[in-house]
């Protein structure tokens, strides 16, 4: 079994219950889903397997409070990460002119760390759905696949 990192930004809550069901649902998958709360952060380095980052957007494109000292640790430290394979789920309000702008900057950070992404940015807009966690798991048939062919290759 393949573990897996999950690691959430939250404001209200919305991106921590998506996390804790794309973890259910990797376990049902066959996955060991490591759920990383924001206390444990500090400590914790991608270095290698996968990674699912879910984060909402706050302000203006800002990352919420729990996630930023991760986020700039990382960005500081710079760490080379090209045996981690990652991807970002960002939740956001397209009303808002700097929509999953959370989203953009984890994406953009790991790239730049040598990480390989996965499955590309998705942006889940409150605006359109009520639910995120049914893309999220719709996304994540999608992102099981690719690590599947990846393995069988």
């Amino acid at each position: 079994m393949k573990q897996v990192d999950l690691v959430f930004g939250t404001v209200y809550g919305s991106a921590q219950f998506v996390a804790e069901t794309l973890a259910d649902e990797l376990s049902a998958l066959g996955y060991l889903p490591r759920l990383w709360l924001p206390q444990e952060l500090p400590g914790f380095t991608p270095d290698t397997g996968l990674l699912i980052v879910v984060s909402s957007t706050t302000g203006s494109g800002d990352l919420p409070d729990d996630i930023q000292p991760w986020y700039y640790r990382l960005k500081s430290e710079a760490p080379y990460l090209p045996s981690l394979r990652f991807s970002v789920l960002g939740l956001g309000d397209s009303s808002y002119s700097e929509f999953c702008g959370a989203g953009e900057k984890l994406n953009e950070l790991f790239a730049e760390l040598g990480a390989k992404q996965v499955q590309p940015l998705l942006r889940i807009d409150a605006m359109e759905t009520m639910e995120p966690e049914i893309e999220a798991k719709a996304w994540l048939a999608q992102w099981h696949q690719r690590v599947q062919s990846e393995i069988a290759a």
